[in-house]
């Protein structure tokens, strides 16, 4: 009778999480993204946002929480109700990155839950349409010969962009001065306003800036060449060999969400990025879209992370 009663109980809790997973979402979602709109975390949520929207019958509404590298949303998503209603679109710069330099009020690793890969990006070298420099070998020279006039932006301390510019005054031996910003957005536009000379963004905030002719590439940051900018060569081709820095965007969810419910987030953000429209858009951004399972995005995730807590002890990067 004992076993009866616990295959009934077994069977009950099944039909639960299933019913779970068919009803969720039960009332709009928040999309939280840890940067201002406009950059690259912005666009591809909405982009996800309204695939969401229109499979799961629900609004899913982006909210901006800019700034602290990224991990003001994080935080958000953290403390709020494991019920899959608060997402995060996320990147390594606030997932991998920022817990090794800023004392967070939550555990990354503990408290949100990798649901998806959505896709990875290069950065890209770019410059101010005021620096004459028409290529990587230039511009070092410039910069080496004018120090104080050279600067670069990024999305916040701890960001790809801050520790790509780091990487890149290290191999290059230039001093280019780090200016943090709340977002890609604000960076770019002054970039374009030569307010600062230099940018290592991704291309997912700062390809419709090159194609638009406001800012000059020089140099994509990954292994190969990227379809989208074919003429673009990387920066080991560029002569400097060793500096590497990928974006990876990714959904997250509040710890403690039904399976269910993540497995379900999963299915739709597949079958989101597989769609021809979301998939050529993420490709005109420079990315490859994610085709990984949840079990080895979340691998990444914690790859990346000890990755990057090595590089910054090793590069003795700090807060500023």
């Amino acid at each position: 009778m004992k076993r009866f009663h616990g295959i009934a109980a077994g069977v009950l809790m099944v039909a639960a999480m299933a019913a779970t997973a068919q009803t969720y979402p039960t009332h709009p979602v928040k999309i939280m993204v840890g940067a201002n709109a406009g950059g690259g975390t912005d666009i591809i949520a909405r982009m996800l946002g309204d695939k969401f929207q229109s499979s799961m019958g629900q609004p899913f509404v982006v909210e901006n929480k800019p700034g602290a590298s990224n991990t003001i949303a994080a935080d958000a998503t953290a403390k709020a109700a494991p019920d899959g209603h608060t997402l995060l679109v996320a990147t390594n710069t606030g997932q991998a990155i920022a817990p090794h330099l800023i004392k967070l009020g939550f555990d990354t690793n503990k408290d949100l839950v990798p649901v998806a890969l959505i896709v990875v990006v290069p950065n890209v070298l770019v410059v101010s349409p005021s620096v004459p420099a028409g290529n990587v070998r230039d511009l070092i020279a410039m910069v080496k010969a004018n120090p104080d006039k050279f600067a670069y932006g990024s999305s916040g301390v701890g960001s790809t962009q801050h520790l790509a510019g780091e990487a890149f005054n290290l191999a290059a031996g230039t001093k280019a001065v780090h200016v943090p910003y709340k977002g890609s957005a604000q960076a770019l536009a002054d970039l374009v306003g030569g307010q600062i000379q230099l940018d290592f963004d991704t291309t997912s905030s700062a390809m419709a800036f090159i194609k638009g002719g406001k800012v000059k590439a020089l140099a994509v940051m990954s292994p190969k060449r990227t379809p989208e900018l074919p003429d673009v060569p990387t920066l080991t081709e560029a002569g400097l060999p060793g500096v590497e820095m990928t974006t990876w965007y990714g959904l997250f969810v509040t710890a403690g969400t039904p399976k269910p419910v993540i497995d379900k987030l999963y299915a739709e953000t597949m079958k989101a990025i597989k769609d021809p429209e979301v998939a050529k858009k993420l490709v005109g951004l420079g990315g490859e879209p994610g085709s990984v399972s949840q079990a080895e995005f979340a691998a990444l995730v914690k790859s990346d992370y000890d990755r990057f807590g090595k590089l910054i002890k090793d590069a003795n990067v700090k807060l500023e």
